[in-house]
């Protein structure tokens, strides 16, 4: 596991449920590793935004990992962007997706890298 540069970071992660934070964890990897790919999502900062992890990008939008009333978690992007537009028209019918904001998810194993990856890359370089 990646270790937190900020402890207000971690203690988040701490404070999700079992599922949420497995799931969180899970994705966190995934946006890391996406971003090692991409030089222009450097310096990639991890912080919080409305009590939850966000990670945050010189020319992306932001992205954010929770909780969520209707799954054990999800991942947040901003929604008056076009990025869940693209995804839903990229990959139709492939996720429970919660309006422009969010894809839901229950389980870890629900994570696909090509896909999720595939609009994390997108958020991350999302004004350029």
């Amino acid at each position: 596991m990646r270790p937190f540069d900020d402890p207000s970071v971690a203690s988040a992660f701490e404070a999700l449920p079992p599922q949420t934070r497995a799931g969180a964890f899970a994705l966190r990897d995934l946006i890391f590793d996406t971003a090692a790919s991409l030089p222009t999502a450097h310096p990639l900062r991890e912080e919080l935004r409305w009590g939850q992890p966000a990670y945050l990008a010189p020319k992306g939008s932001t992205i954010r990992l929770g909780a969520h009333k209707s799954a054990a978690f999800a991942l947040f992007v901003h929604c008056q962007s076009r990025l869940m537009g693209d995804f839903t028209s990229a990959f139709p019918g492939e996720d429970r997706i919660d309006g422009n904001r969010a894809i839901l998810f229950d389980d870890p194993s629900q994570i696909d890298h090509t896909r999720h990856g595939w609009l994390i890359a997108r958020a991350l370089t999302y004004h350029l």
